[in-house]
């Protein structure tokens, strides 16, 4: 590493905002599998993933051994603006279920992205700057992502290039205002832009697009125009470790109160936002020094981790990306138009793939009338609008509480709300006049998508 490393003592002297983030992986028995080129089907190396990501982030995604890394202070001191974020206890909510239960939550939502993803946003372009590129490109499925990215960009004066999945770019004008109001171009994916967009238009003709879309326009910009470098806001291990501050954070808290977590709830897409709440506790489960129950939960209308498989696949649609080792339903899986579009990628984060098949944590798919029933729950006596990502970890965690209501067990859940959903009324619309349905995909549906998966001896 380039960077600082940070002695691991410094686990056991948490501060309220942490000075280094926690690579999960470190304590990791099985390591996840690496990835590998699609070309030659062995371990990618640093210099072959050096043209599409920033150096930095690159000896970051690959170190599987250092247990912390510093967090440079040009991105300690933006996180000031917003940092150390709520931990909130839900007594209202408590208090309406009538529950034994007791409920925390990490509240994501208090920056202008609305969301947790300007953890990264912020490391990868400060990566960029620091490199001396012109700019970077990326993907975005609901559009915190694209957002946290132009307001990372715009301080650090990087051009930014979005390519935002057809149906949010349609359903969340406004989203898509933020990012150009701070300097980004967004471009509706797949487009007529690029090669890989003209090819998936052609196979798909209207097509609503997916994250897999998006990602393929946006590699495919990136390694043609030199000075710029490509960036994704889950998935990769480098973003779960920047993601490691909402779990220390989260965990430094509960510790200042003694308070021991029985449950721990994130809502799963790629796994930034699961994979940064659980890392410390996960890392206390691995080394045999806690336990906890941790709870995946994703879209019934894209079931990676409960219906899918655990295998290699691209990690884009256009099938130009290297390949991960990871639950998927198939590169070629296109979801429904879900309004959850944070969560429409087809994998999962090669890390919690692997602490999922190892039995270290569970997952549950739920549909999104459900979902968005839990959302104006909660609304209504927390006063906070959810995003519809973050309302699936509302759900399971409602649910949780009553079955302790039916048993009378006084656990303690803690899940992540990872945003706010003000940019999201066309879904609430949709689900306050009956007009939202639950589409979800049939086996034949992910077998067609699964026969396509790439041969990996």
């Amino acid at each position: 590493m380039t960077e600082k490393t940070i002695p691991y003592k410094i686990y056991l002297e948490e501060e309220e905002m942490p000075k280094a983030w926690y690579n999960l992986r470190s304590d990791m028995k099985n390591k996840p599998a690496p990835l590998l080129n699609p070309g030659t089907g062995q371990p990618l190396t640093a210099e072959e993933l050096s043209p599409i990501f920033c150096e930095e982030l690159v000896a970051q995604e690959l170190d599987e051994t250092t247990p912390f890394i510093e967090i440079p202070e040009d991105i300690r001191n933006f996180y000031k603006m917003y940092r150390p974020s709520p931990l909130v206890r839900a007594y209202c909510l408590e208090q309406k279920l009538q529950t034994p239960a007791k409920i925390y939550y990490k509240f994501e939502g208090n920056n202008t992205s609305g969301s947790h993803k300007l953890n990264s946003a912020i490391a990868q372009a400060y990566y960029a700057k620091k490199q001396g590129l012109k700019g970077v490109t990326t993907e975005t499925g609901a559009g915190q992502w694209g957002t946290a990215l132009s307001m990372a960009c715009s301080y650090f004066d990087l051009d930014c290039k979005v390519f935002m999945v057809k149906v949010s770019y349609e359903q969340k004008p406004f989203r898509r205002e933020v990012m150009r109001t701070y300097g980004a171009s967004v471009v509706p994916s797949p487009s007529e832009t690029t090669e890989v967009g003209k090819k998936i238009l052609a196979e798909h003709p209207g097509t609503t697009g997916s994250l897999g879309c998006a990602i393929s326009e946006a590699v495919e910009v990136a390694t043609k125009n030199p000075g710029y470098r490509y960036v994704l806001g889950s998935v990769l291990n480098q973003v779960l470790l920047h993601q490691s501050v909402i779990g220390l954070e989260t965990h430094a808290a509960l510790k200042k109160y003694d308070i021991h977590p029985d449950i721990i709830i994130g809502c799963a897409g790629g796994g930034s936002n699961l994979g940064g709440l659980i890392a410390p506790f996960m890392g206390e489960k691995l080394r045999g020094e806690a336990d906890y129950r941790i709870v995946a939960v994703e879209p019934a209308s894209c079931p990676s981790f409960t219906r899918g498989t655990y295998a290699y696949d691209f990690c884009d649609t256009g099938m130009i990306c290297p390949l991960a080792k990871m639950y998927t339903l198939g590169s070629s899986f296109i979801p429904s138009a879900n309004h959850a579009g944070g969560l429409r990628f087809h994998g999962m984060s090669s890390t919690l793939s692997q602490l999922y098949h190892d039995g270290y944590m569970e997952a549950v798919s739920v549909e999104q009338t459900s979902v968005f029933e839990a959302a104006e729950q909660f609304a209504r006596v927390e006063g906070i609008l959810p995003a519809p990502e973050s309302s699936h970890a509302i759900r399971v965690a409602i649910d949780e509480a009553l079955k302790c209501k039916e048993t009378g067990e006084e656990k303690t859940i803690v899940f992540g709300l990872t945003g706010t959903g003000y940019f999201d009324l066309v879904a609430y619309q949709k689900y306050n006049d009956g007009e939202m349905d639950d589409v979800i995909p049939t086996d034949e549906d992910i077998a067609a998508s699964i026969a396509r998966l790439p041969r990996v001896e």
